[in-house]
């Protein structure tokens, strides 16, 4: 029996955003180019990456997210930037950019950064949070395109958190909610 999962907290993208970021995807990154391009069930924002978790600490990690409720209401509009190479050096990935101007997605992430750091064993990274939609998975030999289009001019509205279990397959991941906080 596994008692451990690949675990992250992610703000769900609506349907007709992440549909077409997937259009998008299709126009700009060329099939047999060396990338990977993700199906729209797994595009999502992540808000906090958990890494290997006890699955004990999910009801622990669902009451977290319920506690989420207030700062989650006060996240602004967000707006989908330009497309980027994750990491710049050596791309393992396309992403595209969330633009989050009035900071409401930075004040969710430490509120729940701090909720998590109270009730597990977890200590967010040194990297900054930077607000990204990955689209594309690049193999260790592709190259990233040249250049990319313009990515749509789509603004949301982040309604819903989850907490989200990743199970890599050899096809890439496929992703089971345990638990989550908004969709009012």
């Amino acid at each position: 029996m596994i008692d451990e999962a690949r675990l992250f907290v992610a703000a769900e993208l609506p349907e007709g955003v992440r549909g077409e970021l997937v259009r998008w995807t299709r126009h700009s990154v060329a099939a047999g180019s060396g990338a990977r391009r993700l199906e729209v069930q797994s595009l999502h924002l992540t808000v906090c990456f958990l890494g290997q978790q006890p699955l004990a600490c999910v009801p622990e990690l669902a009451g977290v997210l319920g506690g989420l409720a207030e700062a989650l209401s006060t996240v602004g509009e967000l707006v989908v930037g330009a497309p980027v190479w994750l990491p710049p050096r050596r791309p393992r990935a396309i992403a595209v950019e969330i633009g989050d101007s009035d900071g409401g997605l930075h004040a969710l992430r430490a509120a729940l950064a701090a909720d998590l750091e109270a009730t597990i064993d977890w200590r967010p990274g040194r990297q900054r949070f930077r607000p990204h939609v990955t689209v594309a998975r690049l193999r260790a030999d592709a190259r990233p395109p040249a250049a990319l289009p313009p990515t749509p001019p789509l603004r949301f509205a982040c309604e819903r958190v989850v907490l989200l279990r990743s199970h890599l397959e050899r096809d890439g991941a496929r992703y089971e909610e345990l638990a989550s906080v908004g969709g009012w």
